[in-house]
């Protein structure tokens, strides 16, 4: 299975191709699409929104994994960040792929085996579990957890302690 994972966020956006199943897990490729402040909210969701269809088409995944909506103490936040989420959904829409979200913390449970790991253990864990020469940026490192959570869920045993569920 080939899995698109998101991290989706307004100006930081993670996303990584995974392939493979919950024993083994390849990386096609990671990267954190930067939006300038510069470029208003509605461009920085096109701009979003554009990428990913590109990515897309350029590595043809058959699902996609997106993180699901957390709690956020600032409405303001809460907003930008179902914005950019809806970028994401929107384009995996657009291609057919069915999506599925995943709570931040069964993504670091998945990887960390502590769904309350700060960021920088993830990052270390990700480079470590996928034999990875760098440590990714944190907003990729988290989209690759989100992938890997995807591709645990596969396993009946892992699945319902994963919470996944279909968008």
């Amino acid at each position: 299975m080939r899995v698109l994972a998101i991290d989706p966020a307004i100006r930081n956006t993670g996303y990584a191709v995974v392939e493979g199943d919950h024993r083994n897990a390849r990386v096609i490729t990671y990267e954190v699409i930067r939006i300038p402040k510069a470029i208003p909210q509605s461009g920085a969701l096109a701009a979003v929104r554009t990428h990913l269809m590109h990515v897309i088409q350029t590595h043809a995944p058959d699902e996609v994994a997106v993180e699901g909506i957390i709690y956020v103490q600032s409405h303001k936040t809460a907003i930008s960040m179902g914005a950019a989420r809806a970028a994401a959904l929107i384009a995996a829409a657009d291609a057919g792929l069915r999506v599925f979200e995943y709570a931040p913390s069964k993504a670091k449970k998945a990887v960390v085996g502590n769904g309350k790991a700060d960021k920088a253990q993830v990052a270390f864990m990700i480079r470590a579990l996928l034999g990875l020469s760098e440590t990714p940026p944190h907003d990729a490192a988290d989209a690759l957890a989100i992938g890997l959570a995807h591709l645990q869920a596969s396993d009946p045993l892992k699945a319902q302690a994963l919470d996944r569920r279909q968008v």
